[in-house]
């Protein structure tokens, strides 16, 4: 009898249990409605006591959870202080933690340390060792997902700031450098994808208005990378100078010859800031050649014997580079190096001839676009037999250039600014009235060949 009474309240509490969860969850839902409504119109003050509760009882009941959870907690941070401040910004911390405790597809571990880091950073609570374990734990587990631009900058330029402070050593500030580099080229090369495929569509009109927002995002998240490439080259400065590239690698080349990447990198680093004329550089190039004959390192090799005077050698060192290497991006890449060292020895013709390689390999180097037009550039006075004829040049050069800003957003701060400077080079509106060449077209008979057609008043 004492079983079968037991058995029976515990029915009953089991079933109250469920009534309960069933209620519960029902002022959940009505809550839940509540507070995105009002946190839609920005009336985080009134969504905060709804959001609250169906936070503290049903976490995991949909996501606007953390979403507006995100916003009304800021709007509380924002507005007091003290202790209370405290609290809610204890309170935004965990929130992010929570976040990948119940929606873990949605809040990997990269995105839940970039929302904390620059949580931290723009409220100005963290210091540059908090940020960088930070960043620097979300990146080495979760790189997958660390896209973040301003994450990016920050995590190398929180490292930056540590190694002038002298708690971090210079080889970690290249290792994070490459790794970030790596990254943006990465995520670079994905969007420039999407705007090589769309371009086309959108200059006959045949693209879709879903294609077009995707290629105003890709072509918007480009600009981002680039920008945020340009701060971390220019956060890593002068460390990055052949003064300090030289006795660090001279120091770690004994230990470290071994090491591929870190030869690859190295080497890479040094040709990057023309280090090439110093002995380590063929020292760490035969390193690499042993461990990696591969096509970069033939390049390094043309690089050598071009400085010593072996310019057929060289040429052919480069084309075997090209003939090695079957990645398009990898192949493009080697073509704008040579180009690049064709340019520095002044073979202008041959430099374009590696650029438009490089297109050809990746229809988006911007790199490449924005080479040629500083050939032609450079190249006024040595084409056409007019100062009209020779100013007529910077209007390819100015096309060129813009062209590297469409295929290339990332290039986009340089480009309009190759582009403004060399349309103001070329002949103005009264000088294409005064020659009568309005319309007409000029032919150029130098190394750059073909032609452009003057603009009509």
């Amino acid at each position: 009898m004492k079983t079968k009474l037991y058995f029976t309240a515990i029915m009953l509490l089991g079933f109250m249990g469920v009534s309960n969860a069933q209620a519960q969850n029902q002022e959940c839902m009505t809550n839940l409605s509540i507070y995105v409504e009002h946190a839609k119109v920005k009336n985080y003050e009134a969504a905060y006591t709804p959001w609250k509760m169906v936070y503290d009882n049903c976490p995991d009941i949909n996501r606007a959870n953390f979403i507006y959870g995100e916003k009304i907690l800021a709007d509380k941070i924002e507005k007091s202080s003290g202790a209370e401040k405290d609290g809610f910004v204890k309170d935004m911390l965990a929130l992010y933690d929570n976040s990948a405790k119940y929606f873990p597809a949605k809040y990997s571990p990269g995105v839940v340390g970039i929302d904390k880091a620059l949580f931290l950073y723009d409220n100005k609570m963290a210091s540059d060792d908090e940020l960088y374990k930070l960043l620097g734990d979300a990146f080495e587990k979760d790189s997958k997902n660390f896209k973040n631009p301003k994450a990016l900058y920050l995590y190398f330029s929180s490292l930056v700031d540590l190694h002038k402070g002298g708690k971090k050593d210079l080889q970690e500030v290249f290792d994070v450098y490459d790794n970030v580099n790596d990254k943006i080229e990465e995520e670079n090369k994905k969007l420039t994808g999407i705007i090589t495929t769309l371009l086309p569509k959108d200059s006959t009109g045949t693209i879709t208005s879903k294609e077009k927002r995707s290629l105003k995002i890709a072509t918007t998240n480009s600009e981002s990378y680039g920008k945020i490439a340009g701060s971390v080259d220019s956060k890593l400065g002068a460390l990055a100078d052949c003064d300090n590239l030289i006795p660090l690698y001279e120091k770690s080349f004994e230990e470290k010859k071994g090491d591929v990447t870190w030869v690859k990198r190295a080497v890479g680093r040094m040709f990057n800031k023309e280090c090439t004329d110093d002995p380590l550089f063929q020292k760490l190039f035969e390193a690499q050649l042993a461990l990696d004959p591969s096509a970069s390192a033939y390049v390094y090799g043309g690089t050598l014997k071009m400085k010593n005077g072996d310019t057929k050698g060289a040429l052919a060192d480069f084309d075997k580079a090209m003939s090695l290497e079957t990645d398009s991006y990898k192949k493009s890449d080697i073509a704008y190096k040579v180009a690049v060292i064709n340019k520095r020895k002044g073979s202008k013709s041959t430099a374009r001839k590696y650029a438009q390689m490089a297109i050809s390999a990746n229809k988006a180097n911007g790199k490449a676009y924005l080479l040629i037009a500083n050939l032609y550039a450079t190249s006024a006075n040595d084409c056409g037999s007019t100062p009209f004829e020779k100013r007529a040049i910077y209007w390819k050069a100015a096309d060129m250039a813009r062209q590297a800003g469409r295929v290339d957003p990332s290039v986009s701060g340089a480009a309009n600014q190759s582009a403004a400077s060399y349309a103001a080079k070329a002949p103005s509106k009264t000088d294409i009235f005064n020659s009568g060449m309005a319309g007409k077209t000029v032919t150029f008979s130098c190394w750059v060949g073909g032609s452009i057609k003057v603009p009509n008043l």
